[in-house]
């Protein structure tokens, strides 16, 4: 009898809901009128067509506070956010912008129905106790395609007083429903397009070289990468070239329900510390990060597993990112890298980054959840050379 090798055991979680399409806001107000009465709507600074959205809710008979969202929510934001949405006595919270939009969204939804403070829920600077109730309805609305926020069960804020970046992380932060128009990122300014499009690689990338890759983010991964390796340079060029914004907004969906179910990596293990450092969009750091990170996994995979699943991973991810069956590792590394300076992505030392900072990163960056998802463990002089070469 032959052998078998057994699927590994996996869990897989995402909005109760995707809605994918050009036009599919036009559901909103409809699917929110399902919900609740009361809604507490966060927009960015790029809100698209808000005024009408406003009016349509409350053509349903639909009470509406609105939120601005003014750069990366921080502990102290979303908590105000919380009480202004509490003091409403919202029962629906639709997020229509990025991911710190989306993100803010989802924790208000949250902090709705638990009481107590936020910091004892969040992780590394707070208590990470577990959320016990369920979330209010959310709606995840989102206007570039990148962080996948839309389909993950975490929500990112920083924390100046410490510069760290914390989670709220629970299952009940999983939207209702994700609404994902990609008509919504046309027009989006080239730089937001490189990182958050940076970004929509990382987490197609990542995942799929991570242990804890399954069938299910495997066949997502296989699907999404290829279309945001033909489609982001498109969407750079061309803001207006529909067909490639609507592949970026495909491949940002499938990004965030891979990484949700199989984790990131030593990309995001290291991003995560620098954002709290550095004045500098995450997808961009992100974008500085990856070809470095690819390398030093590939290097230390041939050094010391070279056997691994990863390995052959990685020439598969070069193949899909330039288009030629004989692809190897280096070479979707130097795609990348490629990719990165013709978009602009600045070198970390533009941001601040100096070399006397680095071990302290390093540091920080061992202790990150994501890096139980990278390839393998990176010590900390591998580490350490990725920040000096990024530098």
């Amino acid at each position: 009898m032959e052998s078998y090798t057994p699927q590994p055991l996996f869990e897989f979680a995402t909005a109760t809901r995707i809605i994918f399409g050009c036009g599919v806001l036009q559901q909103l107000p409809e699917l929110a009128a399902g919900m609740g009465r009361s809604v507490l709507l966060a927009t960015g600074s790029r809100a698209i067509a808000s005024d009408g959205v406003l009016a349509q809710l409350a053509a349903r008979g639909l009470q509406v506070e609105l939120l601005q969202v003014h750069g990366e929510p921080t502990l102290g934001s979303v908590a105000a956010a919380a009480a202004h949405a509490r003091a409403a006595k919202c029962d629906v919270v639709i997020g229509i912008g990025g991911g710190s939009v989306l993100d803010t969204a989802k924790a208000v939804a949250a902090l709705l129905t638990n009481s107590g403070d936020l910091l004892d829920y969040v992780e590394v600077a707070g208590g990470g106790q577990p959320l016990a109730n369920p979330a209010v309805a959310c709606i995840a609305v989102p206007t570039t395609a990148g962080t996948g926020a839309e389909v993950t069960r975490n929500a990112v804020m920083s924390v100046p007083a410490q510069n760290i970046k914390v989670s709220l992380r629970s299952a009940f932060l999983l939207p209702r429903v994700a609404l994902v128009d990609p008509q919504l990122t046309l027009g989006l300014p080239p730089a937001i397009t490189a990182s958050t499009g940076m970004d929509a690689l990382t987490q197609l990338l990542e995942p799929y070289v991570s242990p804890r890759a399954n069938p299910l983010t495997d066949a997502l991964v296989r699907m999404a990468l290829p279309r945001a390796a033909r489609s982001l340079q498109a969407a750079w060029h061309n803001g207006a070239n529909l067909a490639a914004r609507e592949e970026m907004a495909l491949a940002s969906v499938c990004g965030g329900l891979a990484l949700a179910n199989a984790r990131l990596g030593a990309v995001h293990g290291l991003a995560a510390v620098l954002g709290g450092r550095l004045p500098a969009a995450h997808g961009s750091i992100c974008a500085r990060l990856l070809p470095l990170v690819m390398s030093a996994n590939v290097h230390a995979l041939q050094q010391r597993a070279p056997h691994a699943p990863a390995l052959q991973r990685y020439a598969e991810v070069a193949q899909w990112l330039t288009g030629s069956p004989q692809a190897q590792p280096a070479d979707g590394a130097a795609w990348v890298a490629a990719l990165a300076a013709e978009m602009g992505i600045a070198p970390l030392a533009a941001h601040g980054l100096t070399p006397a900072l680095i071990p302290e990163l390093v540091a920080k960056a061992q202790a990150s959840s994501s890096m139980q998802g990278n390839s393998l463990p990176l010590s900390d002089a591998e580490l350490a050379a990725i920040l000096h070469l990024a530098l």
